[in-house]
């Protein structure tokens, strides 16, 4: 990914991102995000960019397949977040949503999953060590709980749905305390370009409405000048 366009990414929450996916696009309708409240263990850390890395994993209840095979796919899980490319996300689908109860991201496998140069963990399952996770490697999760239960993975590298939203391997993740988009490809050479005008344009709203004698005849002119920006 162009530096530039990561930095300009990681600089903005993912609100503005949706709206300026749009802009690109030339029209309303985009639907590439997560659907409902999520659990954010940096919400003040700004927002997580990267490309996905993608599994499955459930909890509730114990494996069914021999340990020997459990065991080679948890490694292999780890050999193929080791081996991404940089910036990447973790991307991780608990089988048991909306009923998750393994909190597979506690200060072990965040640790391990930083020290790999993964940014962070979108997931719709459980994180825990909420005071002794490593600083700069935010979980944005479905909830919080104490155990792991039989966490287990079940799949490496498939497409794997997250709060509503169907993600693949290598796709660019946005995400932040507000929830996640997935970036689609051909509107990525031209999103940096649409972040700074959306940006500049809701300027022409935010800038009167915060100055001294705000009322609706400067909200007015303020709207009509934004709305003939915006088209």
């Amino acid at each position: 990914m162009d530096t530039d366009l990561l930095k300009l990414l990681k600089s903005v929450d993912t609100p503005t991102v949706c709206n300026a996916i749009e802009v690109a696009q030339g029209r309303r309708g985009f639907d590439q995000f997560t659907r409902g409240t999520v659990v954010c263990t940096e919400p003040e850390g700004g927002a997580l960019v990267g490309f996905a890395r993608t599994a499955s994993l459930s909890a509730i209840a114990p494996p069914t397949e021999a340990p020997e095979v459990i065991r080679t796919r948890r490694m292999d899980y780890y050999r193929y977040m080791a081996e991404a490319a940089q910036p990447s996300v973790a991307v991780v689908e608990d089988l048991d949503y909306p009923n998750a109860i393994g909190a597979y991201w506690g200060e072990i496998n965040t640790t391990v999953h930083k020290g790999f140069g993964i940014a962070g963990t979108l997931t719709n399952g459980v994180v825990r060590d909420l005071g002794d996770l490593p600083k700069g490697y935010p979980v944005i999760a479905g909830s919080v709980g104490p155990s792991h239960g039989f966490v287990h993975i079940r799949s490496i590298g498939q497409p794997v749905r997250v709060f509503g939203m169907q993600v693949a391997d290598g796709d660019l993740i946005h995400a932040d305390r507000h929830g996640a988009l997935v970036v689609p490809p051909e509107v990525i050479p031209t999103l940096g370009e649409a972040i700074r005008r959306l940006l500049e344009t809701e300027r022409l709203v935010l800038e009167p409405a915060s100055a001294p004698g705000f009322d609706f005849a400067a909200f007015e002119a303020a709207w009509t000048a934004f709305e003939k920006a915006r088209t």
